[in-house]
């Protein structure tokens, strides 16, 4: 039910955000764009006292720059962006690090009003956007758990002969831990009046199998109860009756080839329980199924020569556990290129204890990007250990900063512990505790510079340390029609391990939360008919370093603007998306689906300026093409409809982006 009131607020929310999303639009169009004229890069050069008859350059720019700064007083209403330039970031160039060439060149070469790249345009981002999940059909349990035959059980033997009746002082039973002697004497008593009445025979063979009955009921079907010999019964005595909970004597396993038998056994033995309970090793052989390393499953219960004890194989198909996946996109920031091309190569099964391990290459023309994991399930309870790391150079290409010559390099480290609270075929929760280390370096080539700050918070060398402490709780409610997915994270930066201090913010220190969720719905009969809903938010106690702000625009955000056109401390991301299929090649398991969008974005400071625009909004339309799980690809237009400044050089300031996954296994 909780469900049903949770797609019904989906519903009401998506149909308000869209009222207030057009009358934002419309709000827009009346209102005049702001000027985000900002301070150039040749301000910072020319702020240089030039000797030696420079005069005359320096003061040609100043009077450009004087301009600069009449035209800004005369529109008090439209205050320039508080985008970070070479001043802003405070910057200072003495006489002795550029030759008066060299610094004449420069005046002469880099005339923009464009902001200067940060650590973050040159790092990849600190937070990937949620996997976007699917809905995919349940399997269904008679398909699992064939037909069981009932347990072997000892024989009746009863007192007396069977002509006899006589007065009982009730029942008494024996290893009985899952029903109380309570719950199985009322059962009894609404079949069977026992109490100051004579009984049959017939009658105790009745109550032992109304126990018996009892016990299949509530899914424990090789369990039952009988009457075992009553040694020097006397009328009035209560009456034995022993009951036999069904175990699990062995687990067979056929059909595996690389994976262990004992990942498969040690989880369905803890899925059957102790007494072995139908119900529950139905459910956790749907979860097992549902593991990308099987293909298929199934399982045969049986009863053995042993009383109570029942035999349980189980045939595997595994699925193939080595993949690589190619993607191309244009979603990286322009200011080390866009067009984005990796490959990532993974084995899901590298020793046979479904141990993960992958391996992903990226590229763009001013970056390169490597990224190495591994995960191993540490306990049959699916708790895994994950080590990350990856490392990135990058220099910026975009001119005219190219001129400088900034580099990049930076790294993380993680070590991650997860653990799944519970875990079913419909929904899973998992709680995971990861500490991180993050640094980065930048530098200046022109003249040799070196090291050299670009963001607020690293320090005198360019370079910034941040260890972390990342809680994080996930949560996914799934069926054959919809798909709702939670996951949020704390995050303690901490003053450890040579971390970045400085005396005031940003620096290693600080705490923030980050929330996503999805919802994916299919509309109609039509499986590739969905509705997906997306958001993101981020809340921060105080000043962050770039790489932990919140990014807004760009391919996975608001789609119509740059990269991170948005980068902020405080951040607010939805997005609302319908796919539509308009044709179809079941030759190829070919779907062409439409795919009309809205998205928002939002983005607040903290104890510092917020940008100008701080919201973003756009609409767009996109086609998406997907052919079986080989190949996707796709193509968006995003039209945005509150103005920022932009070069408006790449397909992605222009708002079109591209991404192709392909899949060759």
């Amino acid at each position: 039910m909780y469900v049903r009131h949770l797609q019904k607020f989906y519903q009401t929310w998506l149909l308000v955000t869209f009222a207030t999303l057009s009358n934002l639009a419309t709000s827009i169009t009346s209102t005049k764009a702001a000027d985000t004229t900002s301070f150039s890069i040749i301000d910072a050069l020319t702020d240089v006292k030039l000797k030696n008859g420079e005069n005359s350059t320096l003061t040609a720019h100043e009077t450009a720059r004087e301009q600069q700064k009449d035209k800004r007083e005369e529109d008090k209403s439209f205050p320039s962006s508080p985008s970070l330039t070479v001043e802003k970031l405070g910057l200072q160039f003495d006489d002795n690090i550029f030759s008066n060439g060299k610094r004449i060149q420069l005046a002469q070469n880099i005339d923009t009003t464009q902001p200067v790249p940060t650590d973050r345009d040159l790092q990849p981002p600190s937070t990937k956007p949620q996997e976007e999940i699917q809905p995919q059909p349940l399997p269904p349990s008679e398909e699992l758990l064939k037909p069981t035959s009932p347990s072997n059980t000892p024989p009746d033997e009863l007192p007396g002969t069977s002509e006899e009746k006589f007065i009982i002082g009730g029942f008494k039973f024996e290893d009985n831990t899952v029903f109380s002697d309570e719950r199985l004497t009322a059962e009894i008593k609404k079949v069977i009046n026992f109490e100051n009445a004579p009984i049959s025979f017939a009658d105790l063979i009745k109550a032992r199998s109304i126990i018996t009955q009892l016990y299949v009921k509530e899914g424990y079907i090789t369990s039952g109860a009988y009457i075992p010999l009553q040694r020097d019964f006397q009328e009035g005595d209560k009456i034995t009756i022993e009951v036999l909970e069904g175990e699990l004597e062995e687990i067979k396993i056929q059909g595996n080839r690389r994976l262990n038998p004992n990942y498969i056994c040690s989880r369905v033995a803890i899925a059957a329980g102790n007494p072995l309970n139908q119900k529950r090793l139905v459910k956790g052989l749907q979860v097992l199924r549902l593991n990308p390393l099987f293909k298929s499953l199934s399982a045969e219960l049986s009863a053995t020569s042993t009383p109570g004890k029942s035999l349980l194989e189980i045939t595997v198909v595994e699925a193939p556990t080595f993949d690589a996946l190619v993607n191309l996109n244009n979603g990286r920031s322009p200011s080390v290129g866009s067009f984005r091309r990796s490959i990532q190569l993974s084995e899901a099964n590298l020793l046979g204890l479904g141990d993960n391990i992958s391996l992903d290459y990226t590229n763009t023309e001013g970056s390169n990007s490597i990224n190495a994991s591994y995960s191993i399930p540490i306990s049959p309870y699916d708790t895994k250990v994950t080590l990350s790391y990856g490392t990135t150079s990058s220099n910026v290409i975009e001119a005219p900063f190219d001129t400088l010559g900034i580099e990049s390099q930076s790294r993380y480290y993680e070590l991650t512990l997860s653990h799944p609270i519970f875990k079913t075929s419909t929904s899973d929760f998992t709680l995971g505790l990861t500490t991180s280390r993050r640094e980065s370096e930048s530098s200046l080539k022109f003249e040799n510079i070196g090291p050299y700050p670009l963001s607020p918070g690293t320090d005198e060398k360019g370079r910034t340390r941040i260890s972390a402490i990342r809680f994080f709780q996930e949560w996914t409610q799934r069926s054959s029609r919809q798909v709702l997915a939670f996951r949020s994270q704390f995050i303690f930066g901490l003053d450890a391990l040579d971390a970045t201090i400085n005396p005031k913010a940003p620096d290693s220190r600080f705490f923030a939360w980050r929330g996503q969720g999805q919802w994916v719905r299919v509309i109609g009969r039509d499986i590739n008919s969905l509705i997906l809903l997306r958001t993101d938010l981020q809340f921060a106690d105080r000043p962050l370093l770039s790489s932990e702000q919140f990014g807004i625009g760009g391919l996975d955000s608001v789609r119509g603007y740059r990269q991170d056109a948005l980068l902020t401390d405080n951040g607010f991301f939805t997005s609302a998306e319908v796919r539509l299929p308009i044709l179809r090649i079941p030759e190829i398991k070919g779907v062409l689906q439409v795919t009309p969008f809205v998205e928002f974005g939002m983005g607040r400071n903290v104890d510092r300026p917020n940008p100008n625009p701080s919201n973003l909004l756009s609409t767009g339309l996109g086609l998406r093409w997907q052919m079986g799980n080989n190949l996707t690809a796709r193509f968006d237009w995003g039209i945005p409809l509150i103005y920022a400044k932009d070069n408006n050089k790449t397909l992605q300031e222009q708002g079109l982006y591209f991404t192709v996954l392909w899949n060759p296994f």
